[in-house]
């Protein structure tokens, strides 16, 4: 059965990445929304486009995602991670629309030295990682079926993000310095798109809010995935290991923030590929365009 769905936030890295494969799955109607054209803090914006789409699943990638700027601007980001989302989750919850909400790794400190499962306790250290834990809180106080996915590091070939960084920084020649004490999983943002699509007709299914984690396979750290794209870029570029103390930030960022993957994978029945075979995907696509 044709389904509607609408996408929030279609014009950043997860939203772009949905529409590059949206043609992978035409039993859909696919709705996209950006901030040029609804505001989602604004109720009465969010009214009028769920009237005007009719969604049957709503995918929300819409957030404040500045994670230093939200230092400095913790209410705005309140407002759209947190206030927005509960807006949202209500108006779901009254038209009988299923969400599927992207969260973050941010609500962990990073204390642990194992990877992330759904029910660790939240500790979140930045502005930032308050305002999605926020979010999450509001979905599970107001819905009475979604799916909230948390991932990490996130990248794709469109948008800015830490491949594009290195990659033009390498094509540069000079020597680049790269954080190796902040270990994680990195996440296709093209891998999370399939993913997401392809669990639709199992989550809708859901009893309850189900939280789960979403990451490529294998452990690296910004210091591993920085000599990895200069590889397969084939630049040979000088990478040298800092520390995070050399490299200081206004937000805290979890030190270790490895998801474990295996309820995502159980509850629909799934196969995930390894960080270094996806961003080597994502490297051949940013090549040939």
């Amino acid at each position: 059965m044709l389904k509607n769905i609408l996408v929030t936030g279609a014009k950043g890295q997860l939203g772009k990445s949905i529409q590059y494969i949206q043609h992978h799955y035409p039993g859909n109607k696919f709705y996209y929304s950006d901030i040029d054209d609804t505001d989602i803090c604004n109720v009465d914006a969010i009214e009028k486009l769920m009237q005007h789409t009719m969604p049957d699943v709503v995918i929300n990638c819409a957030a404040y995602t500045a994670v230093d700027k939200a230092e400095e601007e913790p209410v705005k980001a309140l407002d759209i991670n947190a206030k927005a989302v509960k807006s949202l989750a209500e108006i779901c919850e009254r038209d009988n629309v299923f969400l599927i909400h992207i969260s973050t790794d941010y609500v962990f400190d990073g204390n642990k030295n194992t990877p992330y499962r759904e029910e660790d306790a939240t500790c979140p250290m930045s502005a930032y990682g308050h305002s999605k834990l926020e979010g999450e809180i509001a979905i599970l106080y107001h819905l009475d079926k979604a799916l909230i996915i948390r991932t990490s590091w996130l990248y794709a070939p469109f948008g800015k993000n830490f491949v594009k960084t290195i990659l033009e920084k390498g094509a540069t020649a000079e020597p680049l310095y790269v954080v190796y004490d902040q270990i994680g999983s990195p996440t296709y943002a093209i891998d999370l798109a399939h993913a997401i699509l392809s669990c639709i007709p199992e989550a809708i299914k859901l009893n309850g809010v189900e939280i789960v984690h979403y990451a490529n396979e294998g452990v690296a750290s910004w210091f591993d995935i920085a000599k990895s794209i200069l590889k397969y870029a084939n630049l040979n570029t000088t990478v040298h290991a800092v520390t995070s103390e050399k490299y200081q930030t206004k937000a805290k960022r979890p030190p270790y923030s490895v998801m474990n993957v295996d309820k995502f994978k159980k509850l629909f029945n799934t196969v995930i590929p390894y960080w270094n075979d996806s961003l080597e995907h994502c490297l051949e696509i940013i090549k040939n365009e």
